[in-house]
């Protein structure tokens, strides 16, 4: 899954404090845009240390993991790119998430959780999958996709809070009021706008596993059910995640789906066979509801999701 995934809504939320830090200082409304970019910026840089601190993770050895640099080191040369830093994240749910930056490199890591729950097929197209997302670049992507919406969330933040300090009869003060609202709107927009693009980058690295692992599209998609799957029972170890971070973003499937994505597995989840579960999965309808629940996902719906692996077996 996309690295930074669409982080609009963690800009949003980690610049607000920092919006108001400004006004508070008294910094120029015309530079704001300017710290927005900057502080973006930073906070990318930085990031893999703070999900390498959230979720517990930690560089292995080839000797430790040999299996698994194995797989990452033949799926890398077969990508076309540099082997990544390999690690193992010791949070409670089977996950992978591929990230990185300039000063950090680039990294893929797997929760210990992943490697009991799936087999070695299936791991090895989920690092297929992450390797598809640095090999397309979505972390620069999708940092800079979502600067522009953080931009206009800040404009019509700092504008409407304006407003608010001055008398209604102050001149201007309408004016600023309709500027926020406006800018708002238009950020809401280009969010919806990111998320599209975050669900599509699922695919293009979804593609990518079938494309660089024998038997791929069955591999990923056995993988991406047990995974929504195990999530979906570890409803206390989910809720861990969650609360910690939206960092989630990152995941190869997004916990907090889980619970959505079960209606798909709601007859499915006595099946013994990988197989089995997949093709229950896959003659379940997508709803009206899920259509729209989906328009808010960085993730996309798990039926779609395995459709779109079968058609390209």
């Amino acid at each position: 899954m996309s690295v930074l995934g669409t982080l609009t809504v963690i800009i949003g939320l980690s610049t607000l404090f920092f919006t108001g830090l400004l006004f508070m200082l008294g910094v120029d409304f015309i530079v704001l845009p300017f710290f927005v970019i900057a502080f973006n910026i930073v906070q990318w840089l930085i990031s893999p240390y703070l999900i390498d601190a959230l979720y517990r993770v930690r560089e292995v050895s080839k000797s430790e993991e040999p299996k698994l640099h194995d797989v990452v080191e033949r799926l890398s040369q077969k990508s076309g790119i540099k082997k990544p830093r390999v690690m193992i994240a010791r949070i409670p749910i089977p996950n992978a998430f591929a990230y990185g930056s300039p000063i950090a490199g680039t990294r893929v890591a797997v929760t210990s959780e992943l490697l009991k729950t799936l087999d070695e097929g299936e791991v090895e197209a989920v690092v297929g999958h992450e390797l598809g997302h640095i090999k397309h670049r979505d972390v620069q992507a999708m940092m800079f996709v979502s600067i522009l919406p953080a931009i206009f969330y800040f404009i019509g933040y700092s504008m409407l809070i304006s407003s608010m300090y001055r008398s209604r009869d102050e001149r201007g003060s309408g004016g600023a009021a309709a500027i926020g609202a406006v800018s708002l709107a238009v950020y809401f927009i280009l969010t919806l706008f990111t998320l599209y693009l975050s669900r599509l980058r699922e695919y293009f690295a979804d593609s990518h596993s079938a494309s660089v692992v024998e038997d791929g599209p069955r591999k990923l998609s056995g993988g991406l059910a047990k995974i929504v799957k195990s999530t979906h029972r570890m409803k206390h170890a989910r809720r861990e995640v969650s609360g910690n971070s939206s960092f989630k973003a990152l995941f190869i499937s997004d916990p907090d789906r889980a619970e959505t994505d079960s209606v798909a597995l709601s007859q499915a989840m006595g099946y013994r066979s990988d197989q089995a579960l997949v093709e229950e999965i896959l003659r379940r309808d997508v709803t009206a509801l899920d259509r729209l629940a989906e328009l808010f996902s960085t993730h996309p719906n798990i039926v779609k999701r395995l459709r779109a692996l079968q058609e390209l077996a």
